[in-house]
């Protein structure tokens, strides 16, 4: 039975890394996707440069969550959703962190716009969600966020 078990796991791995090489392996495209510069910029308009997208827009359509005071900086919980038509992606930013951007969700039609994590913060914070359209623009909902105990090695 183990040796059944072995096989299996063997030929499992050879079509991993056949997917993987031919790029259809998920882990493969999420990598290709990945901005450096936005998750290396100190503040939300760097942020919007690395990406090339416009100064965001104030908008009610985008809900922010956050708690109003996070005991344990270590691990705050944030969402977002948002209403908005052609939303493309989702940006979650942490304005006093040592890197504003805390995490990038990209959407397709065929999902919800609705995301959530969990981030450090070093201390109080405004908070940031921000969405990118269909039609290159951006728009922003924020909350300040108090943090009672760091995470950020505070």
């Amino acid at each position: 039975m183990n040796l059944q078990r072995r096989t299996a796991l063997k030929h499992g791995a050879t079509v991993a890394g056949l997917l993987m090489a031919a790029g259809y392996w998920p882990t493969a495209h999420a990598q290709a996707a990945f901005n450096r510069a936005a998750f290396e910029a100190k503040n939300l308009a760097d942020v919007m440069k690395a990406l090339g997208a416009a100064a965001p827009a104030e908008s009610k359509d985008i809900t922010l969550n956050a708690p109003d005071i996070a005991e344990n900086g270590a691990v705050v919980p944030l969402g977002a959703a948002t209403t908005l038509p052609g939303a493309r992606r989702v940006l979650l930013l942490v304005e006093k962190n040592p890197n504003a951007l805390a995490g990038a969700f990209d959407l397709t039609d065929s999902i919800e716009a609705n995301v959530s994590t969990r981030v450090k913060m070093g201390q109080t914070s405004n908070v940031y969600a921000v969405v990118l359209t269909a039609d290159n623009k951006a728009f922003f909902a924020q909350k300040e966020v108090k943090v009672t105990l760091g995470g950020c090695g505070g």
